[in-house]
């Protein structure tokens, strides 16, 4: 463990969601270089609120498909189905479980070190297992575009 990318994290509150089908824009990154996420929410930005199906204006940022040096990330909002979507979307159901949910507080380029923290020293030392379904950045109201302030969901799936 690289204990220069821990940070302090606040005791996450337990969550049950239902199942959710999310759609946006899907990329594959090293674990060691995720810099093109910030690209890849500014090739989405434009289809919020235009998203055929979209539900609220809630984004989520996705994380599935991990191997030993990489995982798919989808910048993407919740959608009713997924007839109509662009061709450059993907759709994925998320299904229902109980999730950690984290709060990232500092400016958005340090949310890394808030993953960090969360898979490689609180679930660990947490006693709790890991669910194998996606887990999510949650953007909502609380978090400007803009600056890259303000709060950050991070969903982590548990087994019940």
């Amino acid at each position: 463990m690289d204990k220069t990318l821990l940070t302090n994290l606040e005791n996450p509150r337990f969550e049950p969601l239902a199942e959710m089908k999310i759609a946006g824009l899907s990329a594959r990154y090293n674990m060691e270089n995720i810099d093109g996420i910030s690209d890849q929410w500014e090739r989405f930005m434009p289809h919020i609120g235009n998203v055929p199906g979209q539900v609220g204006q809630v984004c989520y940022g996705v994380c599935r498909g991990y191997d030993e040096n990489s995982f798919e990330y989808i910048a993407s909002v919740e959608v009713f189905g997924d007839d109509d979507l662009p061709e450059e979307f993907v759709s994925v159901t998320i299904p229902d479980a109980t999730y950690a949910v984290f709060s990232h507080r500092d400016h958005i380029s340090e949310i890394g070190k808030t993953h960090y923290t969360i898979w490689n020293k609180w679930l660990p030392e947490s006693g709790r297992e890991l669910a194998f379904t996606p887990s999510f950045e949650k953007y909502d109201e609380r978090f400007d575009p803009e600056t890259g302030t303000g709060v950050v969901e991070i969903w982590v799936p548990l087994k019940s």
